[in-house]
């Protein structure tokens, strides 16, 4: 069966593709297992590194994804396939360009979506949302599905959108959809990104470079944590999953562990010290912007309906950074 991971030159995408490849096959619930037999990637840019090391049963687009004619040149017109959206503008990157925003991550994904529908083949897709659907002063410190979504950005709003649309898309029959709510990922390798939580990898990542990182929220905030790998494999369980028998919500928050930024630093310096690794300094750096929304934030979740898919959180901090390092040792200098 044919696969498409739109976002596919982001490093989760990447990192996506790469595991689907190794797997090569899908136990698909109910139906049972089908092997992957190829995969189109796409996204607006996918560096050599995404491309790097795949077989040659995957195809790489290029293109605007916003745009009805790329949407067309991804989406089968008769075969049945397997969807997983991430494309999208990240939270900072939304906030400083609504219009932008709205093209993408809104109108981009009603066109992704229709062109499903308007598919004869079958579309099992899995939409990539967030806990910034999440926000205001009533908005608890712990989130689940019954939590009341309210957005306080632009990005968390799109995101909220598309999940209605994958439970009305999906009640209609015009896919077989599933959302995942993602906490705050880490580590992210690479240079830093738009998105106003990219401080829980920079203050790994650049310190373990041996660079000097500017902190831009306080010691004491929370964040909900997810590795990587396991954000991977929530994908995939959430693409093997029965999407019937979500219910009429088919939306999961994704597990995570809640962490504060002073543990963080702490659990960063334990490894360092065991691997002799000179860190780079961590310098308090606050960033009202960052701030004013991260503060709105959900700092852990509830997760009894993704935990019982078998998704499930990272033990410690600790083991996503010896993950982290035993992937990307290149990228940090440390061999």
């Amino acid at each position: 069966m044919k696969v498409i991971v739109t976002g596919a030159g982001g490093f989760i995408g990447t990192q996506l593709v790469r595991e689907l490849c190794q797997r090569a096959t899908l136990a698909l619930r109910p139906s049972g297992e089908v092997e992957i037999s190829s995969i189109v990637a796409a996204d607006l840019c996918i560096p050599e590194e995404s491309r790097q090391g795949l077989p040659d049963w995957v195809s790489f687009v290029e293109a605007d994804l916003s745009t009805d004619e790329a949407v067309d040149s991804i989406i089968p017109k008769e075969e049945d396939f397997l969807l997983f959206h991430l494309a999208a503008i990240v939270s900072g990157d939304g906030e400083r360009d609504f219009d932008l925003c709205i093209r993408v991550n809104l109108e981009g994904t009603v066109k992704l979506f229709e062109a499903c529908r308007n598919s004869r083949g079958q579309a099992r897709l899995v939409f990539a949302s967030s806990l910034a659907v999440f926000g205001g002063e009533a908005c608890p410190p712990v989130v689940g599905d019954e939590t009341k979504p309210l957005p306080q950005t632009t990005y968390g709003m799109t995101k909220l959108a598309g999940e209605l649309m994958i439970n009305d898309y999906s009640r209609k029959d015009f896919l077989d959809g599933r959302a995942v709510r993602l906490p705050t990922i880490f580590i992210r390798p690479g240079k830093p990104n738009a998105a106003l939580s990219s401080f829980a990898s920079g203050l790994f990542r650049e310190p373990l470079s041996g660079v000097d990182f500017e902190l831009p929220v306080s010691r004491e905030q929370g964040v909900p944590l997810l590795g990587y790998r396991k954000v991977v494999e929530a994908f995939i369980l959430a693409m093997e999953c029965d999407g019937e028998a979500l219910g009429d919500d088919r939306t999961l928050t994704l597990p995570s562990r809640q962490y504060f930024v002073r543990d963080m630093i702490s659990a960063l310096e334990r490894v360092a010290e065991q691997k002799g690794i000179t860190l780079g300094k961590i310098i308090d750096q606050l960033d009202p912007l960052v701030i004013k929304v991260v503060e709105g934030w959900p700092i852990g979740t509830e997760s009894k309906r993704a935990e019982a898919l078998g998704m499930s959180a990272d033990s410690s901090v600790e083991e996503v950074i010896e993950a982290y390092l035993e992937d990307f040792h290149e990228v940090t200098g440390q061999a």
